[in-house]
This record gives structure tokens, sequence and C-alpha cells, in this order.
């Protein structure tokens, strides 16, 4: 059974993963009693280069509007499975549900004709369990991923289902369609003992020392001196080695061989001078006259550490001996690497020859996986081209008939590398500004903030051709998270808007957004701003199971009184309107708000797109499972026998029998109370005067 962490709404991911959380006493309307005690709200920053969203949707009362804050304490589950690897920014790999927040892996971005390879940061994870399809491509690629992941193709970004037609249409994966990346990326060889030689054997052979020769001393004969030094710029290498030889006893001393300047960086170098060590690493590194694939692995792993090279997705191992050169063939020939030689002759030294893999990226980081070379500046990918030879047409997509554990991640480009492939981010967000519940109790502790709202602001409104149009703060999610109170983001935004004479409406539930009073009541004497408050129900029991985190009934209804008093046009918006949870309450509602001294009423339906009906299913099943099928029954009345219909004209308030009686209520209770209907007054901009000093393009680009 899933348990039910207290003030949270979701119920699917596991706790334990952060801190307790620190709580002010302050009264803000918000329960001290419904505060989480087992997962805690994390913060990070969000680095956008823009802030203003657009909106051309015949749904929305608004075209623009800004979002402080992403995240409501809630969140949105498209997933895969948790043992799939992701490219990780030094070249390896590492599954999914390993990965951790703050790390570096790779993704793409578009810069010009092509998609490359750049470096990203892993901005959130979270899991949730979501029925679960596979995905194989002809080269024998496998993807588990719900049904709700994207994938990137030649034809674009596809969801893992879909349908063929109608309604619910969207672009989804066929046979016909061929995925973008390298294919599966390869498992590593196993470090056996037969490996670790084989790699002491290239290292020492490519970059080490081994000295074993005589010299007379005076009156006392000859002497043998025996040594072993290896000195590499890139500890990674050395470290490697060192480790190596000390699982044969073969204790080495670490020094430092040079100092670092301005251009070189430092060298470090292992040694020993004993006479049976040297002759046991002389032993390590002989030719052996049948090598296992284990040991060919190794020695390509050494050998490429030793005096490898990869840039402009080029791979390459140099080396002035034909023996090296005969055992590197043989050993890529081993693995079914292509391969070719070329001889570069010097007319002061010993020609040397290059041995250059071929097969681009795709056979690169086969190599690189297979072997493990443990330099990372030689593994960087960044800057090369998504695109490849492999046989990456789409097979199959099946249902495995079971819920499994998933996992996702957010990146700052919007995607990664899942087994080879490129893999979008969770797709898309529900409206939490017009829902009651929690999608997942990942996102409700994951909140991203943006950074520099306000300098942001004024580069956008400073640019030459803005056009002035009113700002929803709240479209998308409450511009009054308690983190608001801390943070001042939402603040920010309204001190700028002021200051430039810009309209403005906000929707929220968050009583902090009396602590602005001052700036709104400005605002309002000029006819600038007007405030939307969600009003979900006037229970405090219903509120604490619909809404755990969110300003009690009374404290919104307070708010209304005091921004109304202080000249601030002030609405109310039901939402959302759950049938039999909360619908019961629609003319109590409207009432409630008339009295607190709103001018405007409006309403939202519940809806069920794809990121939250399991969870609003499951969330029924704990808090309400007697009435669990009648809710759903009449869900699907209101969507025309389906959890969620996405139309325009409907989404916001159904339809059918169920979504008139709505309506006809709805209607009636605002008569009634002598509230305006539709949309707020329309807001002025004849006053918008652009901040000074301000120029300059930026482009548009949320996470």
């Amino acid at each position: 059974m899933a348990q039910n962490f207290k003030g949270r709404g979701a119920l699917s991911s596991p706790p334990g993963r952060f801190d307790a959380t620190r709580t002010e006493a302050v009264d803000d309307g918000w329960y001290a009693q419904e505060l989480p005690d087992s997962i805690a709200t994390r913060v990070m920053p969000e680095r956008a280069r823009s802030i203003i969203s657009t909106n051309d949707s015949p749904d929305i009362p608004f075209e623009q509007s800004i979002n402080p804050y992403r995240g409501c304490e809630h969140g949105c589950p498209y997933c895969v499975s948790g043992d799939t690897p992701i490219l990780l920014a030094d070249g390896t790999t590492r599954p999914i549900g390993a990965l951790r927040v703050g790390q570096e892996i790779y993704g793409t971005v578009r810069q010009g004709w092509y998609r490359r390879y750049v470096k990203t940061t892993v901005l959130a994870h979270w899991s949730v369990v979501k029925p679960a399809y596979r995905i194989t491509l002809e080269d024998g690629t496998e993807l588990v991923a719900g049904p709700d992941h994207r994938f990137l193709t030649e034809r674009g970004w596809k969801f893992v289902t879909g349908t063929e037609q109608g309604r619910d249409t969207r672009p989804h994966l066929t046979v016909n369609n061929k995925l973008m990346g390298v294919g599966a990326f390869a498992a590593p060889i196993e470090k056996d003992r037969d490996f670790r030689w084989g790699y002491l054997c290239g290292m020492i052979r490519g970059d080490g020392t081994l000295g074993d020769y005589s010299y007379p001393r005076n009156g006392q004969g000859g002497s043998r001196i025996t040594s072993f030094r290896l000195a590499l710029c890139d500890d990674e290498a050395l470290e490697r080695a060192h480790f190596f030889l000390s699982l044969e006893r073969l204790e080495t001393n670490r020094f430092r061989f040079t100092a670092g300047s301005d251009t070189h960086r430092p060298m470090y170098a292992i040694r020993t001078s004993a006479c049976d060590k040297v002759n046991q690493i002389w032993r390590i590194i002989a030719w052996s006259p049948a090598p296992s694939k284990s040991w060919y692995a190794g020695f390509l792993s050494g050998m490429f550490d030793a005096e490898g090279g990869y840039s402009g997705g080029i791979l390459r191992i140099s080396n002035t001996d034909p023996a090296i050169i005969s055992r590197l063939a043989e050993a890529l020939a081993v693995f079914g690497f292509r391969f070719v030689l070329e001889h570069v002759s010097h007319q002061d030294r010993k020609p040397v020859t290059v041995v250059r893999v071929v097969g681009g990226l795709c056979e690169h980081l086969r190599f690189f996986h297979s072997f493990d070379p443990v330099i990372s500046r030689k593994r960087d990918i960044t800057g090369q081209t998504v695109r490849s030879a492999a046989r990456l047409g789409v097979i199959s997509v099946v249902k495995l008939g079971r819920a499994m554990r998933l996992y996702d991640i957010t990146t700052a480009t919007g995607d990664f590398i899942a087994n080879g492939i490129v893999s979008h981010n969770c797709y898309a967000r529900p409206s939490h500004a017009y829902m009651g519940l929690s999608p997942g109790l990942d996102f409700e502790t994951d909140i991203f903030y943006k950074q520099d709202a306000a300098m942001l602001l004024r580069a956008e409104l400073g640019k030459r051709g803005y056009v002035c149009k009113p700002i929803t703060l709240g479209a998308n999610t409450d511009p009054y998270q308690p983190l608001e109170r801390k943070l001042k983001v939402t603040r920010s935004i309204l001190e700028v808007l002021r200051d430039c004479h810009h309209p403005l409406t906000i929707v929220t539930k968050g009583v902090l957004v009396l602590r602005d009073l001052d700036l709104l009541a400005e605002l309002a004497r000029d006819g600038l701003v007007s405030v939307m408050v969600s009003l979900t129900t006037l229970d405090p029991e219903v509120k604490r199971i619909m809404e755990p985190r969110a300003a009690a009934p009374q404290a919104r209804l307070r708010m209304i009184r005091e921004l109304t008093a202080a000249g601030v046009p002030t609405g109310v918006l039901v939402a959302p309107v759950i049938p039999v949870i909360n619908d019961e309450e629609l003319e109590d509602l409207v009432a409630a708000a008339a009295r607190a001294g709103a001018v405007r009423a409006g309403y939202v339906v519940l809806r069920l797109p794809h990121e939250v009906k399991d969870l609003f299913r499951e969330w029924l099943a704990e808090h309400y499972p007697l009435r669990a099928a009648h809710v759903m029954s009449l869900v699907q009345d209101l969507r025309g026998g389906r959890d969620n219909d996405p139309r325009f004209g409907v989404r916001m308030r159904g339809a059918g029998p169920f979504a008139e009686l709505l309506r006809r209520r709805f209607e009636l209770a605002r008569r009634r109370a002598g509230l305006g209907s539709g949309r707020m007054p329309a807001l002025s901009t004849t006053l918008f005067r652009p901040p000074g000093g301000m120029s300059g393009q930026m482009g548009f680009d949320f996470l």
C-alpha cells in the first residue's frame, strides 16, 4: 500500500530522500500541523533566458504570463526503467535510477542545421509506478518506458504510445520510425586479473620506463640497477596503474615529477627500485603467446590512456614500436572494430604508426564503454552531431502488461541520452493553479525558481517593438509558493511591473499575496491589476485532503476581503470542481466569496491529462474509496466517456448532461450573489513606459 505523507497529496514516490523541513512560525494561512514530517521541499534555481510566456489558447483569458516558480510541490511522471544506462559527461554510463541532482550528463542542443551533443546538468530526479512498454530497435537496442515518454525520431519527438486517429491523436512511435542516437551502450568487460595485466602492459609499454642496467664502481666491480617509473599528467590513469600494481603486492612510491606552469599541468609519477618488484613488472608486461579476450580489452584500455587521443570525432592510438602496433591490431580485430593504419615519417626521429578506429561515434562509444579507459578528458564527445549509421528503426512497441517503477530526470537542455537514444524530459506540467491534486511526490518536493527574474523582465519589456499586453502571474504555478516568503521572486517582478506601469493579473491561493498589498494597491489606483483567488472548499477537512499545503478556506476569504478593501479588483475561481467531492459546495463557495467582496466568479472542472489520471485514481482509492467509482463515472460523463478531453472550448468546463447541470447551477449562484461573469474588467495599457537603459536581444528557452 502506498504511504500517505503528511502535507503531501501524492502517494506514489518512496520516502526518505531529503532531510526534514524547517518551518517559520508565521500566520500565513498554512496549517503547521500539515507540514511534511518526512519529505522536505528542495529548491533549485532555473537559469532561464526569457521570462514572459505567450499563449494563444481560446480557453485562456490572457496572452502573456510569467511563472516565477516551476512546480507547485506537485509534478508529472514520464519515465524509463531504472536500469536504463544514461551517458554521463565523463563518457561513462550510470543507470538512471542511480543518478543524482547536480550530476553532469550529456544532452543535445540544436546548432544551425544539426543537433549536437553537449554537457548538461541533472536538475531534478524522481520515480513513479506506471504501465511499462518495451521498444525494440533493429540493432537489438531495447528501451523500457512509460507510454507518455518521448524519444527523438527522424521526424521529431514522438511519444511511446498514441492513437492512429481521432481526438487523442498525438505523434507516437510506429514501425516506420527511426530513433536518433548511437544505439545500445556496450557493457564493460570485467576487470579480472587478465584485464589488469593487459592494462598495465599497455600503460607501461606506452608511457612507462623500466630500467635494468649495470655500472662500474671504483675498486668494487660492477653494480646492477633496476628501476620502474610511470609519470603522467592525468591522475586518473596513474591511480589506476598504482591500484592494479598494489593488487599484485607491488607497492610503489608516488612523487611530483614536474611542477605545473601557466601552460602545463603538474605531472606526478609512481616508482620503485626494488629488484624483485621490477622483475615482477617485467613478467606482467611480457607478451603472452595466447592472450585472453579480457587481456586484449585491458591492453586497449591501457594503450589508449597512455598513447591515445580523441578529438574532432577521431579516435587514434599512436606508437613507434611495430610489436605494439601488431598487438593493437590483433586486439581491435578480436572485438570486431574496423581500423586503419596511418604511417607518419619524421626526419629527426622514428616513424610513427597511427591506429585509427573508424565507424563514427557509435563505434567510439563502444570502445570507451567496453574497455573503460579511465582518462575522462579523452572521452569528450561535446559538439559531435546526433547522427549515426546505426540501425535504429523501430521493430515493435509492446505493452508489458504490468506497472513498473520508472524514473525520469529534468536537465538544463530538456533531454538526455538513454541507452544511446536521445530521450526527452517529462513533456508537460499540469496547470497546478487550477488543480487541487498532486501528480507525484517528487515534483511536490522539487521546486525551481527563476533566477534574476526582475533583470530578465526589464530586458524583455525594454526590447524595441515590445507591445504592452496584460501579464498573468500564476498561469501554471501559484506565484505565492511558501518559498516566496524568503526568495521574493514574485515581489521583484511586481516591482518592475509597477515601475513600468504595466498591467497584470494574479491567480493565487496563497495568503502571502497580502504581503505585497502596498504594490498592488498602487497598481490598482491606475487600473493596472486584478486578482483571482482560487477557492476549492469551505470544509477544512476536505481542504486538508485535497490541498494539504495550501491556505485554509477562511484565510482565502480573508485575502478577498483585504484585497477588496485596498481597492484591488478581486474575483474568485472555484477550481477544480470535482464531482461528488466538492461540487455540492458550488453555491456556498460563490456566496461566501461574494460576502467577502469578490466582484467576479468563474469555475474550472477537474481535468485529468495523461500526467495525473492514474495518480488521481490512486488518490481517490486512498481518501474516498467508497466514492471512487461514482466520481470516475461522472468525470468520464464530463469528458465524453474518457478520463480527459483536451479539446479547446470544452476542456475547462466539460460537456454533456452533468456539465450542463454544473453550468446552470453556477450561473444561478453567480446571479443570486450579484457577481459579474466572465473575465475581469480590461486593464489599462496606455500608461506603460519601458524601463530606461534596456536594450538588446534575448532568446526564449525555458527548461
